[in-house]
């Protein structure tokens, strides 16, 4: 089939691919591969898409609508297999196929178009924190065997990338040296863990069939749930900054938040902050320098 991936994917991986990275060149191969493997016929590319895999709604060969997603090996499409297959369904996209094809998804279809974000916003977060709760499991074979990154290690890597930032970028420095003093100070008693989700937001639950509300494209990780929550607390960051209570409402919602889904307030706060730093100096070194001002300032509210 001849296509075009999304220009946002496109933009994307030109801002995070190492050098000699090809698979954006493969894509068209791997997407042939792929369909054929599988007798599906496509229907169309998912547009705008996301910022890391290819999403292409297709039909399998009983008629029955499914999606089909492709991703790069550093956007790690197996960890979201493994986090997937071990919810089974609840709370989350159900896969179709066991392992087929390395970073290559067969997925139920949802409704790609209709997100939580589509609701009024005090309903979207209500929508949005019920379908988290349900992916807080424990990880598969407990604590110590199972095969996530956690977040610790995630948020490691990170703190070195915006301790280099804040070096470029040195207004950002008394940010990032808060952002890190949490971290440290939240890492060294974590609570209990579980399986996260990752990369929670409102447009990362879109509306199915089965149920209302099911939650797509994890980046799993293992820790705490407040790490978890922290992304929603800034979703429709643009209108908060918008607004002249915006500070007060994050506060808010930060306080929502943390009491409907049971997780300590000051922990939310903190990763909330950290999230929202690392976010920004990422998107600062990338140029996407709107971005950045607004995450930042969000930020600083915290």
């Amino acid at each position: 089939m001849a296509f075009e991936p999304p220009q946002r994917l496109v933009r994307a991986l030109g801002e995070t691919a190492p050098d000699g990275d090809g698979w954006l060149e493969r894509l068209p191969d791997l997407v042939r591969q792929s369909v054929a493997l599988r007798e599906l016929t496509v229907e169309r590319v998912q547009v705008p898409g996301g910022r890391s895999s290819l999403v292409l709604l297709v039909r399998r060969p009983d008629g029955t609508p499914a999606v089909l997603k492709l991703a790069p090996r550093r956007a790690r499409p197996e960890s979201e297999r493994a986090a997937l297959a071990h919810w089974g369904g609840r709370g989350a996209v159900r896969l179709l196929e066991s392992p087929v094809t390395e970073g290559v998804l067969l997925l139920e279809r949802l409704r790609p178009d209709v997100s939580v974000r589509s609701l009024p916003e005090a309903k979207a977060l209500l929508e949005a924190a019920g379908t988290l709760r349900r992916l807080w499991v424990e990880p598969p074979g407990g604590d110590a065997a199972h095969p996530f990154e956690t977040v610790a290690e995630r948020t490691g890597r990170q703190a070195e990338a915006m301790r280099a930032g804040a070096a470029a970028h040195p207004e950002v420095a008394p940010l990032v040296e808060a952002a890190l003093a949490v971290r440290a100070e939240l890492l060294a008693a974590p609570p209990e863990e579980r399986l996260l989700h990752g990369t929670f937001r409102q447009s990362k639950v879109l509306a199915g069939e089965r149920m209302p509300w099911l939650a797509v494209g994890p980046d799993p990780v293992v820790g705490e749930c407040a790490f978890d929550l922290a992304r929603l607390v800034r979703d429709r960051v643009e209108d908060l900054i918008a607004r002249p209570s915006g500070a007060a409402t994050t506060r808010r919602r930060v306080k929502r938040l943390a009491e409907s889904l049971e997780v300590d307030q000051d922990r939310l706060r903190g990763w909330t902050l950290f999230r929202a730093v690392e976010s920004g100096v990422r998107a600062r070194r990338v140029g996407r320098e709107r971005d950045a001002e607004l995450l930042l300032e969000f930020a600083g509210w915290l």
